[in-house]
């Protein structure tokens, strides 16, 4: 653990006061975490677009390419899938030690279970899940890159679109499997609250799974994933053991706030398109001979281009990132919204956003300009904040329902 200990939870203000919800201790360890953590993540982030605009923009990616495909022949084929393979396993592998060190940082702060073992297991994993994804991609885009080297984006636009739905709702199937296991929930007076909170806010869930997220960290998460049939609940077990009912109630709620609003077919048709705008530009750019030349590459057939179209794609995903960014925390502040609306629990909520943030060691007012960039959730003084000036709209003296403190979830 670090060193920096955590006092008694914050209390009541005195009158006339706002109430204080962290302590300055509190407050302080959450941001020495993201002090520790942010050169680590932000450098592996610049590391990672640096290598792949240094392959893309230079001619030194088209001769990895060269080299590697040179093992398998002339073969066109086995030259486009071993130069992704190894664009891939060398992101991979840059990639590590700044999750080594990240997942270090964590560990001092008591939010990682896993052994050194198991990490590289789950990185061997996150190695094989992207070649099964991106080798089949880079095969399709350079069958049709030699069908028409200028014009291989209009069906690549489509198919890119389609895939990015298609992949959305197989997630929970298929990926999120890959890293978790999933029980469902035994029956009891929880799992019976969650399903009715559910169907009050008429949302069709399937099932109430609890994921073993505890196996890797003592972090705080709950969600709603899949579309459809697929729609269920997914709860942290280490939620389950650390949180009252009512606060878990108050977590799927936010959640349930997604589904009612139709965030994911939303995110989903707006990844489509965004998807496809990508594609659009990769085809200008993929024709510009500058590029073409300082990238080794005769045209957008050639499998030697692979690295260029990757650095473009890198390079567009990073400059969107912000808006990225401010449209989640938006959607984020609009499911706090619903989950008060859908609840009638202000304090219960306020309750849980301070206890996720302490067991998440978050940083709970972190600088502005690193929230605008990189954040995907307003911050917990925010989304405390919002639920008091909600409160306050309401006229409300107090919820209708509170949970002992002492309650615990079965």
């Amino acid at each position: 653990m670090d060193d920096t200990e955590t006092t008694a939870s914050a209390g009541p203000a005195p009158a006339g006061r706002p109430p204080v919800d962290f302590t300055p201790a509190e407050r302080a360890r959450g941001r020495a975490l993201r002090r520790a953590q942010l050169p680590w993540a932000l450098g592996g982030r610049l590391a990672g677009l640096a290598l792949t605009l240094l392959l893309g923009l230079t001619p030194a990616g088209a001769g990895l390419v060269s080299a590697v495909g040179g093992w398998f022949g002339d073969s066109r084929t086995a030259g486009v899938l071993a130069g992704a393979a190894a664009l891939v396993v060398l992101g991979q592998a840059l990639q590590l030690p700044f999750g080594a060190r990240l997942r270090a940082v964590r560990a001092r702060y008591g939010l990682v279970t896993q052994g050194w073992a198991g990490w590289a297991v789950d990185a061997l994993r996150g190695l094989g899940l992207a070649l099964v994804l991106v080798l089949p991609l880079a095969l399709g885009l350079f069958a049709l890159t030699a069908w028409s080297p200028r014009h291989w984006w209009l069906p690549a636009a489509g198919a890119a679109a389609v895939l990015t739905a298609a992949l959305s709702f197989l997630h929970p199937l298929l990926i999120e499997p890959v890293f978790n296991r999933f029980t469902p929930m035994p029956p009891g007076p929880l799992r019976s609250a969650l399903l009715a909170l559910a169907e009050r806010d008429g949302v069709r869930v399937r099932d109430v799974l609890v994921a073993d997220a505890s196996r890797r960290t003592t972090a705080l998460n709950a969600y709603v994933s899949g579309l459809g049939a697929t729609r269920r609940i997914v709860a942290y077990d280490t939620l389950l053991s650390t949180a009252t009912p009512r606060e878990v109630e108050l977590v799927v709620a936010h959640e349930l706030g997604h589904v009612k609003h139709r965030d994911v077919p939303f995110g989903t048709l707006l990844g489509a398109v965004g998807a496809a705008v990508a594609v659009a530009v990769l085809g200008v750019l993929g024709a510009w001979q500058p590029l073409l030349s300082a990238a080794g590459a005769a045209d957008a057939a050639d499998p030697r281009a692979l690295p260029l179209l990757a650095a473009c794609a890198a390079l567009l995903g990073a400059l969107s990132g912000p808006a990225q960014c401010a449209v989640s925390r938006r959607i984020e502040a609009r499911a706090d919204r619903h989950a008060l609306e859908l609840t009638s629990d202000a304090e219960q909520f306020v309750a849980m956003q301070r206890r996720l943030a302490l067991a998440n060691v978050s940083d709970v007012d972190p600088p502005r300009a690193l929230e605008l960039l990189f954040a995907t959730h307003p911050s917990a003084t925010r989304r405390i904040a919002a639920a008091r000036a909600w409160q306050a709209t309401q006229g409300q003296g107090g919820p209708e329902r509170r949970a002992d403190p002492g309650d615990s979830v079965v």
